[in-house]
């Protein structure tokens, strides 16, 4: 797989790897991965055939390797930006059910590195997705 992926692919394939790390992809995930880039450009102005097309072969990438392959492949495509957003939105994604498997937490280390996050800021973007994806009035009711 050679193929290098444009701007586009490379940060909607941070989120794909996010979501099939740990081989359970939930109704929660595929909802927020979908709001989360549908309220984005390119991604917003795609139609939506275009947008299942770009999925698939996303799909198809980590099908054929990994989700570290499809990692290694978006990363270098991707300004410091779109790393940071991109590790955000994973970190969303993975807190999204409030549930943290290990294999999600070996991920973010992994995506953090990949993509040469200062360790201070992938801590801060875990904390504020971990604060905004905390269940805190379940326990007031």
């Amino acid at each position: 797989m050679t193929d290098s992926l444009t701007v586009a692919e490379a940060f909607a394939a941070i989120p794909l790897a996010a979501v099939c790390c740990d081989a359970e992809f939930g109704s929660d995930e595929a909802r927020v991965i979908r709001e989360q880039l549908l309220s984005r450009q390119p991604f917003r102005a795609m139609e939506p055939y275009a947008f299942g097309l770009l999925f698939s072969g996303l799909l198809k990438r980590y099908r054929e390797s990994s989700w570290q392959a499809l990692i290694a492949a978006a990363a270098p495509q991707l300004q410091l930006e779109h790393k940071e957003t991109a590790y955000a939105l994973a970190c969303q994604l993975i807190h999204c059910d409030r549930s943290i498997s290990a294999a999600e937490r070996q991920f973010l280390a992994a995506l953090a590195a990949e993509l040469g996050l200062e360790a201070g800021r992938a801590s801060q973007i875990h904390e504020v997705c971990e604060l905004l994806n905390r269940d805190c009035l379940m326990s007031a009711t």
